[in-house]
C-alpha cells in the first residue's frame, strides 16, 4: 500500500454493533490494528476532537447526531483525515452525502453501501494514502506560479509529459496513452497543471505549452515505435488552439518533423470548449480531420451540448467523464447515464473511452456494454515516458500468459 497500515488511526461510527464487529475484523485482517469503534456519534466526535484520526468510517443514519450534522461538525473542528461514508440508505442519498463531504473541503475516500464485503473495503483502502489530498491542497494554496516563472520553465525544458495507458477493452491491448503535462520544478518537485494553467491562459502561453507537449509526445511515440511498441498518444488541446486557424498546419508540421502519421495522434477537446465558439471550432476541427488527426470529445456529459451540435462536429470518439464511470456498476443513475452515452456513441459510429476506472466491477460493466477503451488507476496510473516501455512489456507478457492459459484450458474441437 506504500504506507504502514499498523500506524493508521481509524475510527468507526455505526449504531449497529454487528456491523462494527464485522468491520473491525475486516480491518484487522487487512493490517489495521489501531481501530476505535463507537455506537454513539457524539462520543465519536469527542474522540476525534481529542485524538488524531487518519481514517473515519461513518454511518450517516445515526440517532441523536446524524451523519450530515457529524460532517458539519468535522469541518468546523478542522478534521484532516479521510472519510468513508457508509449507509443502507438509497444510493442517491449516499451519493449526495459524499458530495457534501467534498463541498465541506473534507477528504472523501469513497462510499460503502450496505451490505458490503471485505473485498469492497479492500478496494477502497487500495486507493488510500494518508495525507496526500491535504498535502496537494496545501501546496496549491501556498504556491502560485506566475507567467514569468512559467516562461522560464518553458525555456529550460522543465515541462515534461507523463502518460496514462488506455486499454482496449475487447482485446486487453494497450496501444494508446493519454498525455499529461507536468512541471519538474527545480525546488518544488512535480507541479501539476492546475497550479500553472491559469497563468498560461491569462498570459497567452497556452499555445507555447501545447507545442511543447505535442513535440514531446511525438518524439516519445517515435522512440516507442523504435522499441517495438506502436503506441498512439492522445493530447489535450485548448480553446486557444482550436480557435487558431493556423493550428491544423502547425500540428501537421510537427507530425511530419517527427515522422509520425497524424492518424496515430488523437487530439482531445473538452465538450464545453467545442461548443464555446462553434464556427471557428468547426473550421479548425474539420481541417484537422482532413489531415487525418483523430478527434476526441473529452469530459462528455459535463457540458451542455445538444445532439444536433455533436452530430455537426467531426469527432471520432467521446470520453465518458469519471463522474459517471466511477461506481457505475453499483449506482443505478451512473449506470443509466453510462449506458445511454455508450448507446448513443454506437448509433453515431463513435468510439468510447471511459475515464476513472478504479474497480473490477466497473470495468466488467463497461466491457459488457461495449465500451471501446478504458483508463484509470485499476489499469495504470500516469507515469513518466521512461517507465512506459517497461510497463508495456510487462503488460504484454501478462496478456500472452493469459492467452496461453486460456488455450491450454480450452477443449479441442
Amino acid at each position: 500500500m506504500g504506507f504502514d497500515s499498523k500506524a493508521t488511526r481509524v475510527a468507526l461510527v455505526d449504531d449497529d454493533r454487528f456491523v462494527l464487529q464485522m468491520l473491525v475484523r475486516m480491518l484487522t485482517r487487512l493490517g489495521y490494528s489501531r481501530v476505535a469503534s463507537f455506537t454513539n456519534s457524539e462520543q465519536a466526535l469527542g474522540h476525534i476532537r481529542a485524538n488524531a484520526v487518519d481514517l473515519l468510517f461513518l454511518d450517516i443514519n445515526m440517532p441523536h447526531l446524524d451523519g450530515v450534522e457529524f460532517i458539519r461538525q468535522l469541518a468546523g473542528c478542522g478534521f484532516r483525515g479521510s472519510i468513508v461514508v457508509m449507509s443502507g440508505e438509497s444510493e442517491r442519498l449516499i451519493d449526495s452525502v459524499d458530495r457534501l463531504v467534498a463541498s465541506a473541503e473534507l477528504d472523501s475516500l469513497g462510499c460503502l453501501p450496505k451490505p458490503f464485503s471485505r473485498r469492497d473495503v479492500q478496494q477502497l483502502l487500495w486507493k488510500y494514502t494518508p495525507g496526500v489530498r491535504e498535502a496537494e491542497r496545501d501546496a496549491r494554496q501556498r504556491l502560485h506560479y506566475g507567467a514569468d516563472a512559467l516562461r522560464d520553465a518553458l525555456k529550460r525544458g522543465e515541462l515534461v509529459n507523463h502518460y496514462q495507458p488506455i486499454l482496449e477493452l475487447a482485446t486487453g491491448h494497450v496501444e494508446r496513452v493519454e498525455t499529461l503535462v507536468r512541471w519538474l520544478h527545480p525546488t518544488d518537485g512535480c507541479v501539476y497543471p492546475d497550479q500553472f494553467l491559469r497563468s498560461a491562459e491569462q498570459c497567452g502561453l497556452l499555445g507555447a505549452l501545447t507545442k511543447v507537449v505535442m513535440t514531446n509526445a511525438m518524439k516519445h511515440a517515435r522512440e516507442w515505435r523504435s522499441a517495438g511498441h506502436r503506441v498512439r498518444p492522445s493530447i489535450n488541446v485548448t480553446m486557444d488552439d482550436i480557435s487558431c486557424l493556423h493550428f491544423p498546419d502547425e500540428a501537421e508540421g510537427l507530425a511530419r518533423e517527427h515522422g509520425i502519421s497524424p492518424a496515430d495522434i488523437t487530439l482531445e477537446i473538452t465538450e464545453s470548449q467545442a461548443m464555446e465558439a462553434l464556427n471557428p471550432t468547426l473550421d479548425v476541427l474539420s481541417r484537422l480531420r482532413l489531415k487525418r488527426f483523430r478527434l476526441s470529445m473529452d469530459d462528455f456529459g459535463t457540458g451542455h451540448s445538444s445532439l444536433s451540435q455533436l452530430r455537426q462536429l467531426p469527432f471520432d470518439e467521446i470520453k465518458l467523464d469519471r463522474g459517471f464511470v466511477h461506481g457505475a456498476a453499483r449506482d443505478g443513475r451512473r449506470r443509466a447515464i453510462c449506458a445511454a452515452g455508450l448507446h448513443m456513441a454506437r448509433a453515431l459510429e463513435l468510439d468510447t473511452v471511459a475515464e476513472g476506472i478504479e474497480d473490477a466491477a466497473d470495468l466488467e460493466f463497461l466491457k459488457q456494454r461495449g465500451c471501446t477503451f478504458g483508463q484509470g488507476y485499476l489499469i495504470a496510473k500516469p507515469m513518466p515516458a521512461g517507465e512506459l516501455i517497461d510497463w508495456l512489456a510487462g503488460s504484454n507478457r501478462g496478456l500472452e500468459a493469459h492467452r496461453q492459459a486460456a488455450g491450454q484450458n480450452s477443449s479441442p474441437a
